[in-house]
């Protein structure tokens, strides 16, 4: 599966900090869990290229 495939599927997403000072993304599936550590930096990072796709879409920001 590629980033421009079609899926119904359905997935909890949690995001927030750790107690040992990490970003932590948090996905959970079908039984399935995946914690996803970052250091602060590389969230930010993360959360500006989330944001530069949204407003390639038209999203305003």
């Amino acid at each position: 599966m590629g980033i421009n495939d079609a899926s119904d599927t359905e997935a909890n997403l949690q995001i927030g900090p750790t107690d040992q000072g990490m970003v932590r993304i948090f996905v959970e599936s079908r039984g399935i869990e995946v914690p996803m550590d970052f250091e602060p930096e590389e969230a930010i990072e993360i959360a500006e290229e989330i944001r530069a796709a949204a407003i390639m879409l038209g999203a305003k920001g």
